[in-house]
């Protein structure tokens, strides 16, 4: 069965769009008996193939379990150009070689959580979709929440109560708190501190705003680590107050936090 391209395309990118790892096999040459043509191609995750086929059988299997073992092994991300015996290494009755090509793409995943989807919100998420990364938006209101486009990497939580979603969020997630203002910020900076040490969270505000929510803080009795955790005003310290702008500056602030980490 020829290769069709588009289908293969498009299954690629869809993976790339998710965040999912997988590997691409590419059936290069035979010798002898082959359920495919060279040039076929299969794309297999960690659940097993996700599009094309090699031909199916044992080359197809012995090919997935491969993959799949690349997929396990986190240090190993060359690609491999390997001949297989078909009877000594497949265990087909067929005499014969197959020769593979596999290409590994390990896709990190760099959680994003915005909580709060206002005016800011719009212009901040559509712009770190763009990025390699998984955004999610939490917020009550489901009218603002439906103005941000749909993206393969952003999820849309709407709930009253936005503070209980933070366990739920990876522990590397980082936090970009730019709710209705300090009653609802305080919540969520509040159960942030208290379960994890994020790589991040910025919380959008005023000097002022900052002065008050330490204050409150250190009334609940959290430490001076913890008050001094996080960033408040959010953002470098470029550019003007429109949204736009506002969320170029929390971006830069982002990736520069990301890029000093030590996996950064």
């Amino acid at each position: 069965m020829p290769l069709d391209i588009v289908e293969h395309t498009r299954a690629l990118q869809k993976l790339f769009d998710s965040g999912q790892s997988f590997v691409e096999i590419t059936l290069c040459a035979i010798r002898g008996s082959a359920p495919q043509i060279a040039g076929a191609k299969a794309v297999v995750t960690r659940d097993g193939i996700e599009a094309g086929t090699i031909g199916g059988g044992k080359i197809e299997a012995a090919s997935i379990r491969y993959a799949q073992e690349l997929l396990s092994n986190k240090e190993n991300c060359d690609p491999e150009l390997i001949t297989w015996n078909l009877q000594t290494d497949i265990g087909m009755t067929c005499g014969g070689e197959v020769t593979l090509f596999f290409s590994k793409h390990e896709q990190t995943t760099w959680p994003i959580a915005v909580f709060g989807a206002g005016h800011v919100a719009q212009a901040l998420v559509p712009m770190l979709v763009q990025l390699n990364c998984y955004v999610s938006c939490i917020d009550p209101r489901s009218n603002w929440l439906d103005k941000l486009p749909d993206h393969a990497k952003l999820s849309k939580i709407c709930t009253d109560s936005p503070a209980s979603i933070v366990t739920q969020l990876p522990q590397a997630t980082y936090f970009v708190l730019m709710s209705q203002g300090h009653a609802t910020d305080l919540p969520v900076l509040a159960e942030i501190l208290k379960t994890r040490s994020a790589p991040y969270v910025g919380v959008i505000g005023s000097e002022q705003k900052a002065t008050v929510l330490r204050r409150d803080l250190a009334s609940q009795g959290f430490s001076s680590d913890q008050i001094s955790s996080f960033f408040c005003p959010i953002g470098l310290d470029f550019g003007n107050n429109t949204p736009t702008e506002i969320a170029i500056s929390v971006i830069a602030q982002l990736i520069k936090v990301r890029d000093a980490m030590p996996n950064g």
